[in-house]
């Protein structure tokens, strides 16, 4: 409902629905370039991913691949492990990121799906 009972203004609703979508653009643009890591193994294995989760690096320290810690086939999955694990944490910092960037764009268009624009359901 619009206080005092009046129509809504069409042309205002639809320049802050534009200003919106332009806001949460940008933000999506912004996240899209900023890297975030996520390490393993006390920093054995370290993995880069975009605050989007595209990955983009992953480093092995030396040390995780080491020849006199036991089997090859144990270090080999204990490796995977690791990197697995990285990649995760890293994936976590991103989402976490993309909630700080793009959560208050959500609150101003109503939260959970709505546009918080009367009138609109999505």
């Amino acid at each position: 409902m619009i206080p005092g009972g009046g129509q809504p203004n069409m042309q205002q609703l639809l320049q802050q629905a534009q200003k919106m979508q332009q806001d949460l653009a940008n933000a999506q643009e912004e996240l899209a370039r900023t890297e975030v890591d996520g390490q393993a193994g006390g920093g054995l294995v370290r993995a880069t991913v975009t605050g989007a989760g595209e990955l983009r690096a992953l480093k092995i320290d030396p040390k995780a691949v080491d020849p006199e810690a036991g089997p090859v086939e144990e270090t080999v999955e204990t490796l995977a492990d690791l990197i697995v694990a990285a990649v995760q944490a890293a994936n976590e910092n991103a989402q976490t990121l993309q909630q700080q960037k793009l959560g208050p764009l959500a609150q101003g268009l109503g939260g959970a799906g709505g546009s918080g624009i009367p009138g609109l359901p999505f």
